[in-house]
């Protein structure tokens, strides 16, 4: 059963601006998402717009927002042919658990100047 949908556009153009501040990528990004983005060759203000939607979309499928989770428990990861996913932890988890969530399902999409995550969250 489906518990919420979620949906996020985060302008690329506001992740240039966060890409030099150092605390504020570590206060909304996962250590792990940091790591995987800056190895990116290209793409790497894409990827981070990306992964931003996709918490502020976590928040939305809840039905809370993002009142009492912290962002960088929410974290995205890529399976081993690219397919993103989120990885939950700490806030994430334990809100995930009183909506009575069982699986997170993402999808990612970015172009030059925007990217936009959308998140389905199934329970019991």
């Amino acid at each position: 059963m489906i518990i919420g949908i979620g949906v996020d556009i985060v302008s690329v153009e506001r992740m240039e601006h966060w890409w030099n501040n150092k605390k504020l990528l570590e206060r909304y990004f996962h250590e792990d998402e940091l790591k995987k983005v800056r190895r990116l060759r290209s793409g790497s203000v894409l990827s981070l717009a990306a992964r931003f939607a996709a918490k502020e979309a976590f928040g939305k499928a809840l039905g809370t927002g993002m009142r009492k989770l912290v962002l960088k428990d929410i974290q995205v990861v890529n399976s081993y042919n690219g397919k993103p996913s989120i990885k939950l932890h700490g806030s994430a988890l334990r809100a995930l658990r009183a909506h009575k969530g069982s699986s997170v399902h993402l999808s990612l999409t970015h172009e030059r100047e925007s990217a936009v995550a959308m998140v389905i969250i199934e329970g019991d």
